[in-house]
């Protein structure tokens, strides 16, 4: 059974060490990641960003109910079990194949794994035009036609990361 923990960053692996001891070794943890280019004082360094902050997806057995998952609210790491996930495992599931489908060879979600919605507004998250907002005019295969401002321009698909506003 999936669960859906906050977890504290900096305790990842006593808490992977505190699973591996309380529920024995057949745990999976799954964090979606996404690799981000930024230049900082004229150097691209690249920089690992869980998509979902400090959440993870934790599959075991012994997660099924929920006296079992207070057992485990303890550990080191932890900071609660969110609720709802024994009624929500499908969506779970779905998510998580989801975000494996859209991995590329490193482990990292690529691009293909988000949406892009026409005339929706969009704030880059890397390139030269960091933390400039567009919006979307017209989707080809690989392109992205934008207006940023008063400059309508194409940008492709593949090398820039952005989010929704």
């Amino acid at each position: 059974m999936w669960t859906i923990i906050k977890f504290d960053k900096k305790k990842i692996n006593l808490l992977k060490e505190d699973l591996r001891k309380k529920v024995g070794g057949n745990y999976k943890i799954y964090i979606p990641k996404i690799l981000v280019k930024r230049f900082i004082k004229d150097k691209l360094i690249n920089k690992e960003v869980n998509l979902l902050g400090d959440y993870m997806f934790c599959f075991n057995e012994k997660f099924k109910n929920k006296n079992d998952l207070n057992r485990y609210n303890n550990l080191r790491g932890i900071k609660y079990f969110l609720n709802g996930c024994i009624e929500s495992q499908k969506d779970i599931q779905l998510f998580i194949n989801k975000c494996k489908n859209g991995e590329n060879d490193n482990g990292y979600l690529s691009f293909d794994f988000f949406d892009i919605n026409l005339k929706q507004f969009y704030k880059f998250y890397t390139g030269p035009f960091i933390d400039q907002i567009f919006k979307v005019i017209n989707l080809q295969k690989n392109k992205i036609r934008i207006l940023m401002g008063n400059i309508e321009t194409t940008i492709d698909k593949k090398d820039l990361l952005f989010k929704p506003l």
